[in-house]
């Protein structure tokens, strides 16, 4: 079970933030925008990793992925840098959500002189 350790923390991210999208804006409903906002960002992470891996400035662990790789990166290490962003657009979305509507509820206070 080790060896899925880094797959099984990505699929428990996506677990925890998917309900999120109820909440939020509808980021799985916005693929394209979401695409937009996730692949330009990911493809400099993907290039700028497998330079370090190349370089041998870092490595992965063989005990803790699952063998599956494109080249010398992992395929966990590309989830990531699919997941993670997807996470983070899923709590973004939801908690500006639930900011408007906190803002909406209160009433506006007057300032007195």
């Amino acid at each position: 079970m080790e060896r899925y350790e880094y797959l099984l923390l990505m699929v428990g991210c996506l677990l925890l933030t998917g309900p999120l999208e109820v909440l939020g804006d509808g980021v799985y409903r916005q693929a394209r925008r979401t695409a937009a906002a996730i692949i330009p960002v990911a493809l400099v992470f993907i290039v700028w990793d497998l330079i370090a891996i190349a370089g041998d400035v870092w490595t992965y662990n063989p005990r803790y992925v699952s063998g599956l790789g494109i080249g010398a990166m992992p395929v966990e290490e590309l989830v990531f840098f699919l997941v993670v962003p997807l996470c983070g657009l899923l709590t973004y979305s939801a908690v500006s959500t639930i900011l408007g509507w906190l803002s909406r509820r209160r009433p506006v206070r007057e300032v007195s002189r």
